[in-house]
């Protein structure tokens, strides 16, 4: 059936990989909408050659700028702003898929809004479960939405679990590289600069989400996705370091056989499985060559070396209602790490010193959540050193 898309963070890694897919079957998907927040040239680019019937980005000044370029070729894109516009878009009856590659809480009301309006999510944006877990997933169950996992590890996992759809598994095992300071001295961490924690070995992805990647915080928090995608309970998933990343995760079941998916590490296999399913489709991803792959290698994380991870699976275990503080306190710490204010080594002391200072937390309702949300990110704001930032 062909399938018309929404591509809620267009610009990014995700976005790329899925319009590569999108521009080598033609036959099987068209574009509906693309969103982006402010890279207007690339947004405007992606709309000339595929077309879509609306394009969103985030304030009206480059929605003016983006629609009087595209009018000046021609093209009838209609081009909207702000947040009621990627709700809307997300849940317009003219999509049929919607493809979340937002990244950060910016992502969770469109993402939302997908899944109450009972669209088949293909779902890279990680904030939807970490904030919102239980209201999420009731949304899905309550609309009939379809809810694929694109990210690699949960990709693999929900790979794994469809060629036994009656065996519960046992537990989950979670992949991961161990990003690019997995051997660097402990005491030399302090001085990593941003462009370093964004080199990482095997993916192309954007900074934020790279520095996720090198304080191991991505790989806590795809635990806690993984708790609600997969109904286990936190104590039986489990995180491995591959460096290789040709392994993307495993499921082990009750006779202790374990199923693994691999594949080179290239996102267009994950979005091509998650776009064409149940089917399976051309990705134009290089075929692994076993033989030609180095040794794989397994081993458990240390939480010395990453404790952000110990910090996320703590807020795992723990229940996973402190996943809203510990998100935002990591995205205020992130983008001040990245601007050079503070120390990579003072990532994990700004989230997990917001986490002490959190008395209660209310997620019941988006507007609960996104009230959470905010006061984490202003208490992250003030340990970080940062100047308070406009409401």
């Amino acid at each position: 059936m062909h399938q018309r898309l929404t591509l809620l963070g267009a610009t990014g890694s995700i976005g790329d990989s899925t319009l590569d897919l999108v521009a080598r079957h033609p036959e099987d998907f068209s574009v509906f909408a693309l969103t982006a927040h402010h890279n207007i040239d690339k947004l405007y680019r992606q709309c000339l050659a595929f077309q879509p019937a609306v394009a969103v980005v985030a304030n009206a000044d480059g929605a003016s700028r983006l629609s009087a370029r595209l009018k000046a070729l021609g093209q009838h894109t209609e081009v909207l702003h702000g947040p009621q516009a990627l709700m809307a878009v997300a849940a317009a009856d003219e999509c049929d898929t919607v493809v979340a590659a937002i990244v950060g809480g910016a992502g969770l009301a469109s993402t939302l809004a997908a899944a109450q309006a009972g669209k088949r999510i293909l779902l890279a944006n990680k904030e939807a479960l970490v904030m919102s877990g239980a209201l999420f997933m009731a949304s899905v169950a309550e609309s009939k939405a379809q809810l694929l996992p694109v990210d690699s590890e949960h990709n693999a996992i929900f790979q794994c679990l469809s060629n036994h759809p009656e065996a519960r598994p046992e537990r989950l095992i979670l992949t991961a590289s161990g990003g690019p300071f997995l051997t660097r001295p402990l005491e030399t961490l302090e001085d990593i600069t941003p462009d370093q924690a964004c080199a990482h070995p095997k993916w192309r992805m954007g900074r934020k989400i790279s520095v996720d990647c090198a304080t191991m915080m991505n790989k806590g928090r795809e635990v806690i996705e993984a708790h609600w995608l997969f109904e286990m309970p936190p104590e039986r998933i489990e995180v491995l370091i591959h460096p290789q990343s040709i392994v993307h995760s495993m499921v082990v079941y009750a006779d202790q056989s374990v199923l693994a998916q691999l594949g080179n590490p290239d996102m267009r296999t994950p979005i091509a499985q998650a776009l064409a399913y149940p089917r399976r489709m051309a990705s134009g991803v290089e075929p692994l060559d076993l033989t030609g792959c180095e040794p794989l290698v397994f081993s458990k994380p240390d939480l010395r070396r990453f404790p952000c991870l110990r910090l996320a699976l703590e807020v795992a275990h723990a229940g996973c209602e402190l996943s809203v503080v510990l998100n935002a306190a990591n995205e205020v710490a992130v983008a001040a790490f990245l601007a050079g204010a503070l120390a990579f080594s003072d990532i994990a002391r700004v989230v997990g010193q917001t986490l002490e200072q959190t008395a209660e937390v209310a997620i019941g309702s988006l507007e609960a959540i996104e009230d959470t949300d905010r006061r984490a990110r202003a208490r992250a704001t003030q340990l970080s050193g940062l100047p308070p930032t406009r409401q």
